[in-house]
């Protein structure tokens, strides 16, 4: 049975409180009547997304075995085993030149950026910046750059006669704009929701233990009366997970400030725990894309080059010193554990995604997600056969459970220009493209 309010609520609707602005997720009073939700104004829209681990994955711990529909899953992807229905592996693309800054800078661009160490940098618009045009527009933010590492001290050379700056990010605005990604999970949580203040009014609202939803209890009260049930459920279940992230930055933060003498630059709001700073990060990627305040995000889970220790995993080396691992079996090993933890914590993302409804499928269904890297044998820092992954069901565009195998060398530009075609944007080429990649 189905009961029909006469509640009408804007797509758009934004609960507003002192320094707090919630916007809500989809709910079924935002469209009318009886219209099902694909033939109303709010149909699903298309997301998209795009992951980056640094310095490679193992090569022949990555790759599929057997090609086609219904893959053997790789030790290294066995954890998204739940998710095959939802993945597609692309093996074979590459990047067209070796190096860290050049695959960086490349991976998204699917252009060889210029050779310089000065401030005349030139690489290509990257296609999250493309898709944020097309698809971005009509949210508060087009798009999101997340990141966990902090870049402000790189700057002149950072690779073989290339700048610091094609390392630093993913994103180009244009061929000579790169765009900042931000570390910290406050400063993220406040551009989606609203806290102004100077750092000192900040924290006193963080030792009052506040939740920033207390400031808009009335509206919610008045909200929650008027829906049906269904929608009561989806609302609570939105502002729990508000909360929840809200809950550990707030957590992270009483960390941090009791460090400040011993560490005066710590950021506030960054945990201490690398898997909880890349928990939060993907939780407020989530969050934007579940309240339409974002339908394009970027996210570096580490710099190319990182010196990060991963001590969690019982691994004592720096992940950057460890990739030139000079055929050492141990040190393989503690590569391939670590690709597999990166690939755990995406996993829990795509949860997230598949457990969020969204008209009338989930955030994963209606989301493009990109992850890989722009080398694959971080020994040698080869562009060949980087490791490539699609998830989700794009909106029905994406067919899943597939490991497709592109002919030898084929430019990671055409996946890009074949994603192109996926949203709707008509381009010829894109970076150094010579074709499309069949999806």
């Amino acid at each position: 049975m189905t009961f029909l309010t006469k509640k009408s609520l804007s797509r758009r609707m934004i609960l507003k409180g002192a320094g707090a602005a919630i916007a809500l997720p989809l709910l079924e009073s935002m469209v009318g009547a009886q219209t099902p939700l694909a033939k109303s104004g709010a149909k699903p829209v298309r997301r998209f997304g795009a992951v980056f681990v640094p310095l490679g994955e193992r090569p022949g711990y990555w790759t599929p075995k057997t090609v086609g529909d219904n893959f053997e899953f790789s030790p290294i992807l066995k954890p998204l085993e739940a998710f095959r229905k939802d993945l597609t592996v692309v093996s074979d693309l590459c990047d067209p030149l070796d190096g860290h800054a050049a695959t960086v800078a490349a991976w998204l661009s699917g252009s060889i950026p210029k050779q310089t160490m000065a401030e005349d940098i030139h690489c290509g618009t990257t296609i999250d910046q493309v898709l944020a045009k097309h698809i971005g527009q009509d949210t508060v933010f087009p798009s999101l750059e997340l990141a966990t590492e902090d870049f402000t001290g790189y700057i002149g050379a950072c690779d073989t006669q290339f700048a610091c700056a094609y390392m630093n990010t993913l994103c180009w605005r244009t061929p000579t704009e790169p765009l900042p990604m931000e570390i910290n999970p406050r400063i993220v949580f406040e551009r989606i929701f609203g806290a102004p203040g100077t750092p000192a009014q900040r924290m006193a609202r963080l030792k009052k233990e506040k939740s920033i939803l207390d400031s808009v209890q009335e509206d919610l009260g008045e909200l929650k009366g008027g829906l049906g049930a269904g929608d009561r459920n989806r609302l609570s279940d939105y502002l729990d997970n508000v909360r929840q992230i809200e809950k550990q930055i707030q957590n992270a933060e009483k960390r941090a400030a009791t460090q400040l003498t011993a560490v005066p630059d710590a950021p506030i709001g960054i945990p201490e725990s690398y898997e909880e700073h890349v928990a939060l990060q993907f939780d407020l990627a989530a969050v934007a894309y579940q309240a339409d305040m974002t339908r394009v995000f970027t996210f570096m889970m580490a710099r190319d080059a990182s010196q990060r220790v991963y001590a969690n995993l019982g691994i004592t080396e720096p992940h950057h010193s460890m990739s030139h691992h000079g055929g050492d079996a141990q040190k393989i090993a503690n590569l391939v554990r670590l690709n597999t933890f990166h690939i755990e914590l995406f996993g829990r993302f795509l949860a997230k995604l598949k457990a969020t409804p969204d008209g009338e499928g989930t955030l994963l269904d209606h989301s493009t997600i990109l992850f890989g890297s722009g080398m694959s044998e971080s020994n040698v820092h080869s562009r060949l056969d980087v490791p490539t992954l699609l998830a989700g069901g794009g909106a029905g565009n994406l067919k899943g459970n597939r490991h497709i195998k592109a002919a030898k060398e084929t430019p990671l530009a055409n996946l890009m220009l074949s994603l192109t075609d996926k949203f709707g944007v008509e381009m010829e080429r894109f970076g150094i493209s010579t074709g499309r990649v069949e999806l």
